[in-house]
Order: C-alpha cells, then sequence, then structure tokens
C-alpha cells in the first residue's frame, strides 16, 4: 500500500520557494499512514462472536455454572479477543409454540447486523431450538451443544455440523451408590415434577432401572404438588431410597428451581434421598453419580475453541464420578467404606489440625516466642527493678552527703544560733541561784526566771530538731503533703543566722492560699538551702547595704503546679555558662564540689518538677522551681 501511494505521487514535483510545500508534505504523509493502518486493521481480521443459548432462565443455577464455565475458559483461551452473548429462552415456563417462535424471531432481529460465528447451546431445548431456527439467527455459525446423551442425541436426529459434550445421566449407578449404603432396602421411590422435562427425566429413569434386583420396589411419583410430595416423604420408611430427579413445577403449574424444590423434599424425608446433579449437594442429597456442571462447561468450550480455530471436532463424553456429602452420610449414619470407590466426599469436617494446621504452627511458635520475651522481661524487669533500687539507694546517699555538706555549712551560724538560748539559760539559771541566797528571795522574780529558762530551753530544741532533720538519713523516700509556704519559712528560719553573719537581708512574699505539694519536705527544703547559700555566695563581693535574698511563692501554668523563686543581688551568671551550671562536677567557686546544683534538679525531677536559672534585669540571679499541685483545681 505504502508503494502503491508512493507511485501515485511519484510524478508531483513541489517547488522549495512555494510556501505550501511543508503543509503538502505533511498530508501527503497523513494519508499515506492512515492508509497502512487501514490495511492492518483488514489483516487482524474480525473478533470472533460466540451467543450461549439457556434453556431456561436465570435462576437455574445448572445451566447458570455451565454457561459461566464455557465463558470463562473461552475468554481465558482467546486471551479476551472473543465477544460473547447469553439469551434465556426461558422454555421451561412458556414452553408453547407461539413463545418458541417469538423469541426465534426476536433474536433473528437483534443479531441481524452481526450474526454469531458460533452458537453454544445448553441443553436439549436450546439445541432444539437453534437447530429449527438456524438459518434465521445465525446462518453460517457453527453449533456447539452440551448437558445431555447420546440417547437424546439421537432422537434430536442432529445435522452432522452439530457436535456436543455427552453427558450420560445414568440413575442406575446412583441407585447403585445408595443400595451400597442401604443393604436392607427393599424400596426405590423416584420422585419428577410436571413439566416436559421432569416428564422426559421420569421415561430416562424407567428404562434405566430395569435391571433392579427383583427384591426391590421401584415407585414413581409425579403429577403432584409440592407439599404432595413433602407429605409423602415424610411417611416413607426409613429403608427407603428417595431418587428426586428434578422437579421445575409441580401439578397446580407452580415453578421451581430444581434445587430449590429438591430442598424441601429432604428436608422432611424421612429415608436418606440422592439425586443426579452436582448442584443437589449441600442441599439435603446423601449423593449421586454425576458429572460435574463446571466440567460440562469446560468440555462445551474446549470444542468451541476448536471449532472458531478451524479444527475438525466431533462428540465427546464429560466424565462422571461418584459424589457425597459427609453431613449427610453422618446424618443417616452411613460410612464412608460403604461408597464406591473413588467417590469424592465433599464437606467434610476435619480436624481442627488438619483445618488449620498452618496456622496452628504459626500460632505455636509465636507463643513460644513471646513466652520468651515475656520471660526475658520479666528477668529484665528485675534486674531493672534491682538497678533502680541500687540507684535509689545510691541517690539517697548522695542526697544525704549533700544535706551534710549543707549542715556543715551552716553549723557556724546553727552554733552561734544555739549558744543564744543555752548562754540565756545560763545566766538565768545563775541568776535565780544568786537570788535564792537571799533572806526573803522574790518568788514571783524566780517564777518568770524558770519560765525564760524554759523557753530557751525549747528554742534550743527546735534548734536542734531542725539540725536532727537535715542531718537523718534513710533508705527510702517519705512521701507527705505539705504546704510549701511551711517549708519556705522553715529554711528561712534555718538561714535567719547565717544571713545575719554575712549581713544579708532576707525577704519573702508568701502565696495568700495554700500551696500543698507531694514529696519528702526534707528533700524539698534541702533543696531550698542550697539555693539560698549560694545566693549568698554569689553576694559576697557586693556591698553590705545592697545585699538582699528574696524568697517568694506563687500558683502558676492554669493553677496546676506551684513556683518557687530565689534571687539575689549579686554579680549574676555568665550567660554562656546558664546551660552548664546544673551538670554534674560543674562549679564556679575554689573549693566547691559541683554537685550541689546538679543534686537539687535530681531532687526537684524525682517529684515531677522542673528546676532552671535565670539573670535578673536588675542584677543579680534568680532560680525557679516548679512542683505539681497535690489537689489540683
Amino acid at each position: 500500500m505504502i508503494a502503491r501511494s508512493q507511485a501515485r505521487f511519484g510524478k508531483i514535483r513541489v517547488s522549495p520557494s512555494c510556501p505550501n510545500a511543508s503543509a503538502f508534505i505533511f498530508l501527503l504523509l497523513v494519508v499515506i499512514f492512515a492508509a497502512t493502518g487501514i490495511c492492518s486493521a483488514q489483516g487482524a481480521g474480525p473478533v470472533p462472536r460466540v451467543l450461549i443459548l439457556y434453556p431456561y432462565d436465570e435462576r437455574i443455577p445448572a445451566t447458570n455454572i455451565v454457561g459461566e464455565a464455557a465463558r470463562t475458559r473461552l475468554v481465558e483461551a482467546t486471551s479476551g479477543k472473543v465477544e460473547v452473548f447469553s439469551e434465556f429462552l426461558d422454555l421451561s415456563r412458556f414452553p408453547k409454540k407461539r413463545h418458541v417462535d417469538r423469541i426465534a424471531r426476536y433474536l433473528a432481529e437483534k443479531y441481524s447486523d452481526g450474526r454469531p460465528d458460533l452458537v453454544i447451546a445448553l441443553g436439549e431445548e436450546s439445541t432444539r431450538f437453534i437447530v429449527a431456527n438456524r438459518n434465521a439467527i445465525a446462518p453460517n455459525a457453527k453449533i456447539v451443544f452440551g448437558g445431555f446423551g447420546s440417547a437424546t442425541a439421537e432422537e434430536l436426529r442432529l445435522p452432522n455440523d452439530v457436535v456436543g459434550a455427552l453427558t450420560e445421566f445414568e440413575i442406575s449407578k446412583t441407585v447403585e451408590m445408595a443400595i451400597g449404603l442401604q443393604p436392607d432396602a427393599r424400596q426405590v421411590v423416584v420422585i419428577a415434577g410436571s413439566a416436559e422435562f421432569d416428564k422426559a427425566w421420569i421415561a430416562a429413569a424407567h428404562e434405566d432401572l430395569i435391571g433392579l434386583p427383583s427384591d426391590i420396589e421401584t415407585t414413581y411419583l409425579t403429577g403432584l404438588s409440592i407439599e404432595e410430595f413433602v407429605e409423602r416423604v415424610a411417611a416413607l420408611p426409613p429403608d427407603t431410597i428417595v431418587i428426586v430427579l428434578t422437579v421445575l413445577s409441580d401439578r397446580t403449574g407452580r415453578n421451581f428451581v430444581p434445587r430449590n424444590s429438591l430442598e424441601k423434599i429432604a428436608k422432611a424425608a424421612s429415608a436418606p434421598v440422592y439425586g443426579p446433579y452436582s448442584t443437589y449437594l449441600d442441599h439435603g442429597v446423601v449423593g449421586g453419580n454425576a458429572a460435574t456442571f463446571e466440567s460440562t462447561g469446560a468440555a462445551v468450550a474446549g470444542l468451541a475453541i476448536d471449532a472458531l480455530a478451524g479444527k475438525a471436532i466431533t462428540n465427546i463424553t464429560v466424565p462422571q464420578s461418584y459424589m457425597a456429602d459427609s453431613r449427610e452420610l453422618r446424618r443417616w449414619g452411613f460410612s464412608e467404606s460403604d461408597l464406591p470407590l473413588g467417590t469424592a466426599v465433599l464437606f467434610k469436617e476435619r480436624s481442627l489440625w488438619q483445618e488449620y494446621w498452618k496456622e496452628m504452627i504459626a500460632i505455636s511458635a509465636f507463643v513460644a516466642a513471646q513466652s520468651l520475651v515475656i520471660v526475658s522481661l520479666v528477668l529484665e524487669r528485675r534486674r531493672r527493678a534491682a538497678a533502680e533500687f541500687q540507684a535509689r539507694h545510691r541517690l539517697l546517699e548522695v542526697i544525704h552527703l549533700n544535706q551534710s555538706a549543707t549542715a556543715g555549712a551552716l553549723s557556724a551560724s546553727i552554733a552561734h544560733e544555739l549558744n543564744q538560748p543555752l548562754g540565756a539559760i545560763r545566766i538565768n539559771a545563775e541568776t535565780a541561784a544568786l537570788m535564792l541566797e537571799r533572806p526573803n528571795p522574790d518568788l514571783k522574780l524566780i517564777q518568770q526566771i524558770l519560765a525564760d529558762i524554759r523557753d530557751d530551753d525549747q528554742r534550743a530544741g527546735d534548734i536542734i530538731d531542725r539540725m536532727r532533720g537535715l542531718l537523718r538519713k534513710r533508705s527510702e523516700i517519705d512521701w507527705q503533703e505539705f504546704d510549701l509556704n511551711d517549708v519556705v519559712r522553715s529554711a528561712i528560719h534555718i538561714l535567719h543566722p547565717e544571713a545575719q553573719r554575712r549581713d544579708v537581708t532576707v525577704s519573702s512574699v508568701a502565696s495568700a492560699q495554700g500551696l500543698p505539694v507531694r514529696a519528702d519536705r526534707v528533700h524539698v527544703q534541702q533543696v531550698i538551702l542550697n539555693l539560698a547559700i549560694n545566693a549568698m555566695d554569689a553576694m559576697l563581693q557586693a556591698p553590705t547595704a545592697e545585699r538582699n535574698l528574696m524568697f517568694q511563692t506563687t500558683m502558676v501554668e492554669r493553677n496546676d503546679k506551684v513556683e518557687v523563686s530565689i534571687s539575689d543581688t549579686g554579680s549574676g551568671i555568665p550567660s554562656d555558662k546558664l546551660s552548664n551550671i546544673f551538670d554534674a562536677f560543674y562549679t564556679t567557686k575554689p573549693t566547691g564540689t559541683g554537685l550541689g546544683l546538679s543534686i537539687a534538679r535530681v531532687i526537684i525531677e524525682i517529684y515531677g518538677g522542673k528546676l532552671w536559672a535565670d539573670n535578673r534585669p536588675q542584677g543579680g540571679a534568680v532560680f525557679r522551681f516548679v512542683l505539681p499541685l497535690a489537689r489540683p483545681g
């Protein structure tokens, strides 16, 4: 095509100076490529059209399964390059010739613009229909059928080019299977409905069951309503073999899906029920001999694929097999060992191990791994608990050493403060002794002196108690609830002699409301003392009149935390050192250990608080810490 196009335009000359030369060349290329595309499309060939004819309506599972299996196989084999159409003839409910003629005219008109290349006829009715109306609907189409046996095919006198997958329904084999399970049975009851298809089934059963043993009576139930079928099977003796063929319609003219009518009958039956269709399993039958509808669909599709490919095809027979429902075997007390050899037993209730062995192995491995993890976690928890106990014990020892150091720093002031009440006691005692040596001692004055001695003794005792509390060593934290204002006042009282000795003015602003916290009272007091002593140390170089130590307590952060601030008027903290002053062993004092502030921060954090430092705008530093309120709100 490309060569012919080039030859056709070979004598045309295009001047380089012509303004339309480029446009002309572009148009020429478009024409050439369009022609090439048309040739390619023609070479690919049309997509084959396949029409699947269903004899009944879409509710019938058997033909639906066959048709869907055939459709799936066709699409897979052609990689989707096939058009598949479906038509439901509904011949069980509308068997009259007028309906058949209307359907034929409708399909002939429907497919007039694109006739099927191949027709798949499912069942005897569909095959008879397409053979009779082939010229009108699909005159040049190949026809493949499925769903009935060779005897039916001979009766239909099909043309030689109508080929199919034959399914031989041998009721005698289903009865033989039933006799193997019920060797004492003396009666076989065969059930079928009132539809033409049902009647054909009964006729086939009559012919097929001629060779039954003479001691087994055969009874045929047909032409009854569904309620009458149910009533009759409910009254049968238990040694009866019940064969249900199909009940497409009953005596009253009602139409049924065969497996639904079977289910009603099997549910009421007082004897085991068998059937010739695989779709009857799971609906009340013990079992039967049949070809699966999936295998029938696959066989039909195989013939259709070969026919579309132009290969010669001939009739094939779909293999049948015995099938049984494990639950029905158990219901009627039958043994699987009495089934024909090779019977497929479905719906077996496998043991828990058989059903979920992979999952059980995985779960067992998971549980074992989890157990190891739990054991290791328990051991780790114990090790961690022991380590935490040791760490807490060491921390308490460090805190006690810090308390001792604080007490040592205050020892001179405390000794001076203690000397005052002791000295007063001595003077008052000596005065009282002198007065008692007089002839007429002033007893009221002596009583006043004794009262002063008691007050000074109480004062000395308070000083010693505060010192004892500061020096007391404990192995555990003494959790208690207290008012932070009281601890600050107690700390100020302890610091007062030292502040006087250093000429430091101490002031405080306490919160008007109580500030209850939960912690170790002595530990919090120790933090306050450490911060205050550091503040006084920072003011050593300041003029005496400017040495001010200030305490303040307040509520902060939505009234759920309390804050204590301790500020001084010293030289402040270099801005580049603010982030290091709480590090262990960091100090700016010639004789300092560098542990005081580090321990203070650890103590505050133990109780859920925070400690930090800033420089005051007017000079000096301020240390603040917050603790959670014991009773928020």
